[in-house]
Order: C-alpha cells, then sequence, then structure tokens
C-alpha cells in the first residue's frame, strides 16, 4: 500500500516511531505499516486488543470509561493510541476501534469507527466514521483513514515543528 509507505519514510526522516493499537482491523494496520523494506526502523510493534477487557488490561484504557461508553467511543481510541504509544516506547501511536459486523457492537451500528493519532505533544486527534459496505470493505477503509490521519499529523507536527524553529513552509 502506497500510503503506508509514506507514511513509514515520513516516520524515518523524522527518525520517529509508531506503534499501533488495532481492534476491528486485527492486524491489517500493522501488515500494511510492515509490507515495505525498512519498516523495522519505524514500526515498534502492535498490540491487537480486540476483547474490551484486553483494552484495559494491555493499554490502560479506563475501565470505568469502558463500562459506561463501551469499546468503540472516540475517548477509548484515544486512550488506545497514548497507552500503545507509552507501552511500545514509540514516538506515535496509532489505534482503531468499531464495528465490522455484521452486528451491532455496544449500541453502535456496523460501520462505527473510531480512529486516533498520538504525536510527541501527547494530544490525541480523533475521527468517527460512518462506513458502509461488507465486513472486508469496513476494516480496509478504516485502515485506509487511519494511514490518511497519520500522514496529515505527521505534515502538520512537521509544520509545526519548523513554525517553532522559525522557518517556513
Amino acid at each position: 500500500m502506497a500510503l503506508a509507505a509514506e507514511v513509514a519514510a515520513a516516520l524515518r526522516a523524522r527518525g520517529e516511531t509508531v506503534a499501533v493499537a488495532e481492534s476491528l482491523t486485527g492486524g491489517l494496520l500493522s501488515a500494511a505499516l510492515t509490507e515495505a523494506p525498512g519498516a523495522s526502523r519505524s514500526f515498534r510493534g502492535a498490540i491487537t486488543a480486540y476483547a474490551t477487557d484486553v483494552k484495559a488490561s494491555a493499554l490502560g484504557v479506563d475501565a470505568a470509561l469502558l463500562a459506561a461508553r463501551g469499546a468503540v467511543d472516540a475517548q477509548v481510541a484515544a486512550q488506545m493510541a497514548s497507552g500503545v504509544r507509552s507501552a511500545l516506547g514509540a514516538d506515535w501511536g496509532a489505534a482503531t476501534t468499531g464495528v465490522a459486523g455484521p452486528d451491532p457492537q455496544d449500541g453502535q451500528p456496523v460501520g462505527t469507527v473510531h480512529i486516533a493519532v498520538v504525536g510527541p505533544s501527547g494530544a490525541p486527534v480523533t475521527v468517527e466514521l460512518a462506513l458502509a459496505g461488507s465486513r472486508a470493505e469496513i476494516r480496509a477503509r478504516s485502515v485506509t483513514s487511519i494511514l490518511e490521519l497519520m500522514q496529515s499529523e505527521l505534515i502538520e507536527n512537521a509544520r509545526a515543528q519548523d513554525t517553532e524553529q522559525g522557518g517556513r513552509i
């Protein structure tokens, strides 16, 4: 996937790393990011936290939040991204959580997906998606969407750093 290679190349150029926490994508994001040669220079690892309790135990997602809102939630995605970033010692954390189907989950319809990215600043950026299609299509589009968000955040972070250093874009 060209987009994943671009994200990995941007991370390598910056000397930064990423770790991912996946739920509905079940390893697809990790596979995309590790497909290109040289991925080991930017990819720290992944935690596939498919079960709700694993989100709490392995990623540090607040159990009370999970009990109140369920696993398909923007705050849960943000905590997953922060948790994997911390757990695996990465500069960036990315997370996916949602409902790929065939049935609704936690009161959320099929196609509801939350993605999150946390960079060196520690401030999470989340996006809610309402995707249509088959289970495979929802999972694939979730991966594309998180890669697009990562790419956008890497660009914005680079601009912010450049501005802080008195440079121009």
